[in-house]
């Protein structure tokens, strides 16, 4: 009977995982790396094509300031919520473009 070598049955599928995971990651980060810079230009309906695909927290915070940049109030404060942030109040976009910014370029999500 074939003995398969156990190295080519137990250690390539965790590696390729691994490998999937971190390009997923790296392509996410860089969606939203773009988004913002969509939003920066005023470009909200580009910056929401990148973010309505992403259910991490850091995009749902994108997703809802998209909605507000929109004037989109109650969908802004849906996405919020998902965000687990509070909603801003006032002229205050800008500032939450700054600091999503500042999140997205730290890896915060």
């Amino acid at each position: 009977m074939p003995v398969t070598p156990l190295a080519k049955t137990t250690r390539r599928a965790p590696v390729d995982k691994v490998v999937q995971h971190v390009a997923a990651e790296a392509a996410a980060h860089a969606s939203l790396a773009k988004a913002v810079r969509h939003l920066e230009a005023g470009e909200w309906q580009d910056a929401h094509a990148l973010v309505q695909k992403d259910a991490t927290p850091t995009a749902c915070w994108a997703h809802g300031l998209v909605h507000l940049v929109e004037g989109d109030l109650e969908n802004a404060k849906y996405w919020y919520r998902r965000a687990h942030r509070p909603l801003p109040h006032g002229n205050t976009v800008a500032a939450e473009i700054a600091a999503l910014k500042a999140a997205v370029r730290q890896g915060t999500q």
